[in-house]
């Protein structure tokens, strides 16, 4: 296990050319740093062209009171059969011309128990109404926009060298820090 790496989540925003409106997405990395994982997210979103920024990041170290940690592929793994999903909720209010996304990180033995998670959220009960329920995509069963197992989605080079160990706590964990603020790419130092 290598310390100093850190599983981050960050939300990038940008106006691609030829877009009327700000685009996000989410980026996973594993780094050192977040200035460190600059080059990156600028190859995870060519199409930002020197355009992108960040509107939220976390460091992600504890998820439903597991530790999540960074391991070397050298290292033994163990095999633990929880699994960290990124969930990507989205709802909608009565006449508000919107969708609303709500991200959230859910550790769980299978997508399906990850979705059942994600249905006991706030978000998913107070944003929707007849006609426009809170969704997960139907693929799954009940609505959610995307579900991701965070592992398969790591660029090829963070799944060749690193995995994730997810470990129960028994005591209560700190939540992480969400840093949210308008960061540009190149005034990142830390």
């Amino acid at each position: 296990m290598n310390e100093e790496l850190k599983l981050y989540m960050v939300m990038l925003g940008c106006k691609p050319e030829g877009r009327l409106t700000e685009q996000h997405d989410i980026f996973f990395g594993i780094g050192d740093s977040l200035k460190n994982l600059i080059p990156k997210i600028k190859v995870f979103w060519p199409e930002g062209k020197g355009k992108i920024h960040i509107d939220a990041w976390r460091e992600v170290t504890v998820v439903d009171n597991f530790s999540i940690e960074i391991s070397t592929k050298d290292v033994a793994a163990t095999t633990a059969s929880e699994k960290l999903f990124f969930i990507n909720l989205g709802g909608y209010k009565e006449n508000e011309f919107e969708e609303y996304h709500y991200k959230i990180l859910s550790v769980a033995k299978s997508l399906g128990l990850a979705s059942k998670n994600a249905k006991k959220t706030t978000f998913y009960k107070h944003f929707g109404f007849k006609g426009a329920t809170s969704h997960i995509d139907d693929k799954y069963g009940i609505d959610v926009d995307d579900i991701y197992n965070v592992s398969d989605i790591l660029d090829k080079q963070f799944k060749e060298r690193y995995s994730l160990k997810i470990t129960k706590s028994e005591t209560n964990l700190k939540e992480d820090v969400l840093h949210i603020e308008y960061l540009k790419l190149d005034k990142i130092t830390f």
